[in-house]
């Protein structure tokens, strides 16, 4: 799923080339391209352009953001896809791209000059071309496999309401939308339904299209543009077609709806868990800033390794731990289904070593068949694939078990070697995850006695000031 917002700018080139290309966001610039411009000389080059042409005033430059959602794309597929695009929609102009990392969704950053080196034409950006760009970069996700936001008529999900999706965050017109299908299912007329809404918190403006804003809302929301289900005609289709089904038996009369249930308090964490909290909230604070204040090495590093913070508060809190302890009990504990599985995992595989040579015949007999028909048939160049199938056959023969239950037992056993597998793999990451806490809540630790250290002195500082 892509995100596509372009912003016309009339600073300096060399800035916006600079921020684009920067090496701390884009893998020391390993994550970057240049078309139709040379690496390294890519603002002097469209400076240039605009001064042969005549034409430096103005928009200097576009500046396209395309972003995609956490964890959908990887770096590379991120680049290949601006690169895919410019080379698609902008294949006159100077174009720079750079792929950034470092936040947590991926982005593109695209800038091109605002004057084409081919034409002199200035490009121009406007709802039109802006639809283009957008069926442009769908098309492109499509192409790749990857997801695209939902459209209607032309009319695209904005920026800010697609941000509070990905995030898990209510919008108003989710909260519209959940209402209106809500009061349509409760209503016995069209008068009923604006009287539920009304009672839900909704002011209706009746025009051409029913308008509807929450008390204290500036600006109307007009649910039919995404959704014609919503438009009046349709709203009473619905409740007339809803009365029907209830004539017929076919749904209740009152619909039951669930009791309402205040939102839980914040738990209480105490140790590890404290500390964590406290830690991911001092790096989640820290990644949301813009431009982030200096940081300390340890820090920064412990930035880069914020998803894994979040694992291990995850375990934590999902097997109740909170102490050394607790800590050490858990790890014993999982050492020794650790051995357990080990000594299941050596018993099945003595199994599978016995029943080797059988399971080896029954794969050959099933694979070399088509071998066996060519040779029989007259044809000729499979004759030691053909061997191989006697072979195997005669294997089978002999052992005296049906082929049937030989080939049942041989899944059974292997799919048991594979969840086995599974469960050691599991107990595996818990252990690793036991040992990277038992290091890591110390040094946690110290790193947030140094923060709220800091803190402290520079509020003591700002006191002092304060004073004179």
């Amino acid at each position: 799923m892509a995100v596509t917002k372009i912003l016309a700018r009339k600073g300096r080139l060399d800035a916006g080339v600079s921020y684009v290309l920067n090496g701390d966001k884009t893998e020391d610039r390993i994550l970057t391209d240049s078309i139709n411009c040379d690496p390294g000389r890519e603002a002097r080059q469209m400076i240039e352009t605009k001064r042969e042409l005549g034409k430096e005033d103005g928009i200097q430059y576009y500046h396209m953001i395309q972003s995609f959602a956490p964890g959908e794309v990887t770096p590379e597929l991120a680049l290949e896809i601006a690169r895919e695009f410019a080379r698609r929609h902008l294949p006159d102009y100077e174009v720079v791209i750079g792929t950034h990392v470092d936040r947590q969704h991926i982005h593109s950053h695209i800038l091109w000059n605002s004057v084409s080196v081919m034409t002199g034409a200035k490009y121009h950006s406007n709802a039109k071309s802006y639809y283009q760009v957008r069926a442009l970069s769908d098309e492109l996700c499509r192409e790749h496999g990857l997801s695209v936001l939902p459209t209607s008529k032309n009319k695209a999900v904005s920026y800010a309401e697609w941000l509070r999706q990905s995030r898990g965050q209510p919008t108003f017109r989710a909260l519209l939308e959940a209402d209106l299908r809500e009061s349509i299912e409760d209503a016995n007329d069209l008068g009923h339904f604006f009287l539920l809404m009304e009672h839900k918190g909704w002011e209706i403006k009746h025009g051409s299209r029913l308008a509807y804003r929450l008390r204290g809302q500036e600006w109307y929301i007009v649910p039919e543009r995404k959704d014609p289900l919503f438009s009046e005609d349709a709203i009473r289709d619905a409740i007339n077609g809803n009365l029907t089904a209830i004539e017929t038996l076919q749904r209740p009369i009152i619909v039951e709806r669930p009791r309402y249930r205040p939102y839980p308090k914040n738990r209480k964490y105490s140790g590890f868990l404290a500390l964590y909290v406290r830690y991911l909230y001092v790096l989640g604070k820290i990644e949301k800033r813009e431009y982030p204040p200096r940081m300390t090495p340890r820090l920064r590093a412990s930035l880069m390794r914020f998803e894994r913070y979040r694992e291990q508060f995850a375990f934590l809190r999902e097997n109740g731990i909170t102490t050394q302890d607790g800590l050490d009990a858990f790890a014993a504990k999982t050492e020794e289904r650790l051995a357990a599985l080990t000594k299941q995992r050596t018993i099945l595989n003595v199994r599978k070593k016995k029943r080797q040579a059988l399971y080896a015949a029954l794969a050959d007999a099933e694979a070399l068949a088509p071998a066996r028909e060519c040779c029989e048939s007259g044809l000729s160049g499979l004759e030691d694939e053909y061997a191989r199938y006697t072979e195997a056959a005669e294997t089978l023969e002999v052992c005296g078990i049906p082929r049937e239950r030989l080939a049942a037992e041989k899944a059974a056993l292997y799919e048991e070697l594979a969840e086995v597998n599974r469960a050691i793999r599991a107990e595996r990451k818990k252990l690793k995850l036991c040992a990277e806490i038992a290091g890591e809540a110390p040094r946690i630790e110290r790193e947030l006695e140094r923060v709220e250290g800091k803190k402290a002195k520079q509020s003591e500082r700002k006191a002092e000031q304060g004073r004179f």
